[in-house]
């Protein structure tokens, strides 16, 4: 024997859910424009920017702290790294590194935690874009202040 609320419940869920679809496009409709960083209006569909090319300033780029890892100063769009395969290592592991005359991976990186040299790159240094930022000259989408420890006075 159903009882007179186990009928209701679903005809009360229905009729709130089939209402609050009715009235949500309305109130998305209502709502102000929101503007993104690049002053384009995020209600409006717009094709992806351009991808700026990667530029090196003669001498590299700055680090802003003394244990900053080094900056990738080149593209790094498809590189596939995996558990069996890592992009990176084959223009900076020795020995193909002075083949193409890349710079070597630091010996810090064949270490593991324990403090044990390694043939090759210990798991905890193997996904290099963890610590490694490509980086591009381009301005900046906010206003920025910071100054590293050698602009601070």
């Amino acid at each position: 024997m159903t009882r007179p609320t186990e009928v209701r419940r679903p005809a009360l869920l229905s009729a709130l859910l089939s209402g609050f679809l009715l009235a949500g496009p309305v109130w998305a409709q209502d709502a102000p424009a929101v503007k993104a960083l690049r002053d384009a209006n995020l209600s409006e569909t717009s094709a992806a920017p351009d991808i700026f090319k990667q530029s090196l300033p003669s001498g590299g780029f700055d680090r802003a702290y003394r244990q900053q890892p080094p900056l990738i100063p080149h593209k790094v769009d498809g590189y596939q790294i995996s558990l069996t395969n890592n992009a990176c290592m084959e223009c900076h592991d020795w020995p193909n590194n002075t083949k193409v005359k890349a710079p070597k991976i630091s010996e810090t990186h064949y270490v593991d935690r324990q403090g044990v040299r390694l043939d090759k790159v210990a798991g905890t240094r193997y996904f290099c874009q963890q610590c490694h930022a490509p980086q591009v000259d381009t301005q900046p989408l906010v206003n920025n202040v910071f100054q590293n420890a050698t602009q601070a006075e």
